[in-house]
């Protein structure tokens, strides 16, 4: 577990250049503060305690904003940036150098039992905001855009970006028809039902006419 810890410290260093020292990390990262407890709980849910660990996820989500489930499995090399709402259900799997963003949630659909969660490869990261619900596979160095809505498999090294989300670059070539992860470039769903609804009204008033 400490060598987990350890590598937890060092990935906030390789990936966020805001980071000074190390005695900055340890009092003001709350990404980490919610992966140490949570690696603390998981190892107690692991040892069929049956209340303790979710007493220690529940005082983490007090005082981070993070809710991991002790039962979530969670690799190696594990970064949550500016961690504010981020939630993680309990059967989720996570490999190994995994980012996720503020908001994200890796969660369930409400219609499984058992395996309800998703499992992340290694080297994925989501983006902010986004939402991969449901117990499917995202494959290896994938990218999900932030505001993304995934609920089907994602095959490795893929970017996922809409709602729902689509794959708009694989293996380092763009989806033909498909836009890449500018931000700016980003599909708006309000905007593609707004355009809808006034294409709509428009073919309707050329009929009145």
């Amino acid at each position: 577990m400490l060598k987990l810890i350890r590598d937890d410290v060092q990935v906030i260093f390789e990936r966020d250049p805001a980071a000074k020292s190390l005695l900055e990390v340890i009092l003001t990262y709350s990404g980490l503060h919610s992966i140490i407890t949570h690696r603390i709980a998981h190892f107690l849910y692991n040892k069929r305690m049956p209340l303790l660990p979710r007493l220690i996820s529940q005082i983490s989500r007090f005082f981070t904003g993070i809710e991991i489930h002790p039962g979530a499995e969670i690799g190696k090399g594990f970064f949550i940036d500016h961690g504010m709402g981020v939630v993680i259900g309990e059967t989720t799997e996570i490999g190994d150098n995994v980012t996720l963003y503020q908001g994200v949630t890796l969660g369930g659909t409400g219609k499984e039992t058992g395996k309800r969660h998703p499992t992340l490869g290694n080297n994925v990261m989501v983006s902010a905001g986004a939402k991969v619900l449901g117990a499917m596979k995202i494959g290896d160095n994938v990218k999900v855009g932030a505001g993304a809505v995934v609920l089907d498999p994602v095959p490795e090294n893929c970017t996922v970006v809409g709602i729902p989300g689509k794959i708009v670059v694989q293996d380092g070539e763009r989806v033909k028809g498909e836009i890449d992860l500018e931000h700016g470039d980003l599909p708006d769903p309000v905007e593609e039902t707004l355009k809808s609804i006034n294409e709509r009204i428009k073919k309707l008033e050329g009929t009145v006419e």
